[in-house]
């Protein structure tokens, strides 16, 4: 191939300058600065699949159907979804307040009630103030007059009833000639003696048979005091009976007109009216609570019983959940997911050295507050909390919210035995998280779909079009307008949509991760305000772009300093056979570049294929380590189809000390191949990325902006020459979106980009040689060509090992 042969190939596969990039015309805005557009409300931008299934997924009320939101951080899906369910839910009606009281059958299980929204509060008060009026009441009924003198006749009538019976036994004594004395210490018995009671000397003087006859009289009238004691026992037990029964009978008709009021305003609530019921009646059963006076007891009875305020803590109501002032359904959006935070707890306090709780101490979680409504939950901080995602599916699939300690049977005592009655669950649950936690859940949990039936995908670029372009002129002004940021020329609308582009990495999209959109425009403002100027214009967005790459460089220029030094080496000029420069991408947490690599390959007679020297020393990837195999089949279907190939080879990265991965460079691996197979140099001015297939078609990769941009930084520290360049895959010449200096260097043919699509059209540009069409008939390619110099290669390594075997 002659020099003009050799420029006709080049200019064929020269990619044009208009297509390097590609550009917004600032013209296509009818605005000046982003202060002459209307403020709109937030919507999202190119996410069109997301925005019909979450309304989709908002708007199904069956169950199951919750949404799992999905996507990258940054490109808008927490404040769109907020957005979302928070517009949704302020025309949806307030859901019902929530409330515990007591079970005054069984204490360890409080009742939960539900009202209208904002008739919990009012309920809880009118509880407490017929708590103060049973009180007062009590007290007033229990010390009039009446009340005492009812009582007085009710006790003096017993007293009647043991005065007649101890009269009946005295006169019986009497019979008997005995006395009876009623002392604090008993009741004695003391015969008599002419109407006085017998001295002891009397009673020795007796005879045997008179103190026989006496002592049996004592025993008769000894029965008849046990029989007189235990009649008056009975009347004292009747007697209590009776004032217990009276002062209930008193105290239910005192309070009974209390309740009236209340049951007559609930009676459209049966759970209301059953806990009224009960509430008068354990009201009356403890009456006397109310008629105790509020001081320090006995400790000991206070630390087995409570204070009166403790236990009067019976008839209060804890208010779980009010919507006094709620507009619309609930949004909670919980950040820290615990159990605890979700599903509520149950709160202890110490007395006397050991813990306490009531319904009283029951406290709400998240779930509780967004029943009726919606929860926005993140994947990360839910899965990352014990117990949290397993309770959360257990809600909803039972629609029940049960609050319980689950780290209880892990204690050395147990902590309680509340165990409150559940509360309906009616919610929508929006968990938002990543494409991994989303295909982990997936996989390992057979209920996911069940309960998230809806996926809600976010994706990373949208479509660079008319309607596009219009609402990221209406992002800018809105995000400006929030951030208090300077108005944006139109001029710099254009440089950044360009930029945005940059970032899909593909002309005709833009990227939908607005967060790294929102730093340019923060910091542009920055340097437009430091300049004095009233608004932001583009040379202020390449200042923001230029100062952004400043601050995150720092490896970047460490690695063109060792090439330019020659630490890392690199040929940028001349020519060599078996060596060409790959390129490769590197990244750091917040920065990626293009770096030229030296690729050189060795090939001889021998049995063992191409030996891959990173993955011998186990620095190549698996994908890496497949572009390898790939070659070995492209060698074979195009050299070797009735023969075996007798070829050994080695082939590396050179000064490459990490992990190599991936197949971007297998097409340069296949290159440097040929040029050691077929004797021919390959020029070192010009870099090669694309992969290959067995065809020897090349196919696209990805980072081509950043590969092309590294090898230029080197060939223009070493100085332009203009017979230097970059070989790309025809594919990737949408995804240019090159920086203006290096479009500048190729408008003046001082560095130049190549498209190709076959192995034969690259090789032709790395060497100045024909590659060598294959031929149907006869020999397979024309004299001369690489591949005729690599068939004779092939033939020779074949005669040789034959030859060897003879």
């Amino acid at each position: 191939m002659n020099q003009e042969e050799y420029e006709t190939v080049l200019s064929v596969h020269r990619v044009p300058v208009s297509s390097l990039r590609s550009e917004c015309n600032p013209d296509e805005f009818p605005f000046e600065t982003t202060d002459e557009l209307e403020t709109l409300p937030n919507e999202m931008i190119g996410q069109q699949r997301a925005e019909q299934a979450m309304d989709f997924g908002l708007s199904v009320e069956q169950s199951g159907y919750n949404l799992f939101v999905v996507g990258p951080s940054g490109t808008g899906r927490m404040t769109y979804t907020q957005h979302s369910v928070e517009k949704l839910a302020s025309e949806q009606p307030v859901p019902d307040d929530w409330c515990y009281v007591n079970n005054f059958e069984n204490p360890d299980r409080p009742l939960v009630i539900n009202l209208p929204a904002g008739s919990g509060l009012r309920f809880q008060r009118k509880m407490e103030t017929l708590l103060i009026d049973i009180e007062r009441e009590l007290r007033a009924t229990f010390s009039n007059e009446e009340t005492e003198k009812k009582k007085r006749n009710i006790i003096d009538a017993s007293q009647s009833q043991v005065e007649a019976l101890w009269k009946e036994t005295e006169t019986f004594a009497s019979g008997l000639n005995f006395k009876l004395e009623r002392t604090p210490a008993g009741i004695q018995t003391l015969p008599l003696f002419f109407g006085r009671p017998m001295e002891k000397e009397e009673y020795e003087r007796l005879s045997d048979a008179n103190k026989e006859k006496l002592k049996e009289r004592e025993k008769q009238l000894e029965e008849k005091i046990n029989e007189t004691v235990y009649q008056i026992r009975k009347i004292e037990e009747q007697l209590r009976k009776n004032l217990d029964r009276f002062h209930k009978e008193t105290a239910a008709f005192t309070i009974e007109g209390l309740f009236q009021p209340l049951k007559e305003a609930y009676r459209d609530f049966p759970k209301v009216l059953r806990y009224l019921e009960e509430y008068n009646h354990d009201v009356v059963e403890h009456f006397s609570l109310f008629l105790t006076d509020q001081e320090e007891g006995n400790a000991v009875v206070q630390a087995l019983t409570g204070s009166k305020e403790q236990q009067l803590q019976r008839y209060a109501v804890n208010l779980l959940v009010s919507h006094k002032n709620g507009q619309g359904a609930p949004v909670i959006y919980e950040t820290n997911p615990t159990y605890q935070n979700l599903f509520g707890k149950i709160e202890y306090r110490g007395a006397f050295g050991s813990w306490t709780t009531n319904f009283t101490l029951v406290k709400p979680g998240a779930i509780h507050l967004a029943n009726g409504g919606y929860l926005i939950l993140q994947a990360a901080e839910l899965l990352s909390q014990p117990y949290a995602w397993t309770l959360l599916k257990r809600a909803l699939q039972t629609g029940k919210i049960q609050i319980e300690d689950p780290f209880a049977e892990r204690g050395a005592f147990p902590t309680s035995g509340l165990k409150p009655e559940p509360v309906p669950l009616n919610i929508k649950v929006i968990i938002i998280g990543s494409y991994y936690l989303y295909d982990l859940l997936s996989r390992v949990d057979e209920d996911f779909h069940k309960l998230f039936k809806v996926k809600v995908e976010f994706d990373t670029v949208m479509k660079r079009d008319a309607e596009n372009r219009r609402k990221m002129a209406y992002f800018i002004k809105s995000y400006a307008d929030r951030k208090n940021l300077l108005p944006f020329h139109r001029r710099a609308v254009a440089k950044i949509i360009d930029h945005s582009a940059r970032l899909a990495e593909e002309q005709e999209k833009l990227t939908a991760r607005f967060q790294d959109l929102t730093k340019i425009l923060v910091e542009s403002g920055y340097w437009a305000k430091k300049e004095g100027s009233p608004f932001v214009d583009s040379h202020h967005i390449r200042k923001a772009l230029e100062e952004q790459a400043n601050r995150t460089n720092h490896i970047s220029e460490q690695y063109r300093e060792m090439i330019h030094n020659g630490t890392i080496m690199v040929d940028t000029d001349g020519e060599r056979v078996g060596q060409i420069n790959g390129l490769a991408v590197m990244g750091t947490r917040d920065a990626t570049f293009g770096i030229p690599t030296k690729i050189t390959a060795q090939t001889f007679v021998g049995k063992s294929g191409i030996m891959n020297i990173e993955r011998e020393t186990s620095l190549s990837g698996q994908i890496h380590n497949k572009g390898l195999l790939i070659l070995t089949g492209f060698l074979s279907g195009m050299f070797a189809k009735n023969k075996p190939i007798p070829l050994s080879a080695s082939i590396t990265f050179e000064q490459t000390y990490s992990l190599i991965d991936g197949d971007s460079a297998s097409s340069t691996e296949l290159y440097v191949l040929l040029s050691s197979l077929a004797g021919v140099p390959i020029k070192q001015g010009i870099a090669v990325t694309g992969s290959v297939n067995q065809w020897g078609e090349i196919q696209p990769i990805g980072g081509v902006n950043e590969k092309i941009e590294g090898f230029f930084a080197i060939c223009k520290d070493r100085g332009l020459t203009g017979r230097q360049g970059v070989i790309i895959p025809q594919q990737n010449i949408c995804n240019l979106m090159l920086h203006d200096e290096v479009v500048d260097a190729v408008k003046t043919g001082q560095f130049h980009i190549w498209a190709v699509r076959h192995i034969s059209e690259g090789i032709e540009i790395l060497t100045g040689e024909s590659a060598g069409a294959e031929r149907t008939s006869g020999d397979r390619f024309p004299d001369g060509t690489i591949f005729a110099k690599v068939e004779a290669r092939f033939q020779k390594m074949y005669e040789s090992v034959k030859e060897t075997k003879q």
